[in-house]
């Protein structure tokens, strides 16, 4: 019994194998979306899904980013596919979340966006997940998740 303890040990101490851990969830989905719009893919598979990238997906949407996209339950994690349109030029994750009132809204898009014209910072706030625009409409500050144009 002492020997197979010590031989145990003596594995878990040389032989320790490495596991990748998964930080940011929404951060995976928007750089294989960006990886397969550059390289020209027409749609994209991600998983696992969340209810923020779902959220995040569906303003992106909305402003006519992507396509369609559809969720597929697969009993875990569940995965998403999403149709891309080639209008999504770069996107991506701010982290960490930083707190955003509504007056300071206008200095994160001068930062963020190429131009005032096109672009989007997605903003998590008290009554949804929304775009820079919408929040500043609603009067309403929040964190910013991230952005895409």
């Amino acid at each position: 019994m002492l020997v197979l303890h010590l031989i145990q040990s003596y594995i878990a101490v040389h032989f320790s194998f490495a596991r990748m851990v998964r930080v940011s969830v929404l951060n995976d989905a928007l750089k294989s979306m960006y990886n397969a719009e550059k390289i020209g893919k027409r749609q994209v598979m991600i998983r696992p899904s969340s209810k923020v990238i779902i959220k995040f997906l569906i303003v992106m949407q909305k402003h006519g980013y992507i396509g369609e996209f559809e969720y597929v339950d697969d009993h875990r994690s569940g995965k998403i596919v999403v149709e891309l349109n080639g209008r999504l030029n770069k996107c991506g994750v701010i982290s960490p979340c930083f707190d955003v009132g509504v007056k300071e809204i206008e200095p994160w898009t001068t930062r963020l966006l190429p131009s005032r014209q096109f672009g989007y910072i997605v903003l998590t706030t008290s009554t949804g997940i929304m775009d820079h625009e919408e929040a500043r409409r609603k009067n309403v500050g929040g964190k910013v998740l991230g952005f895409f144009y």
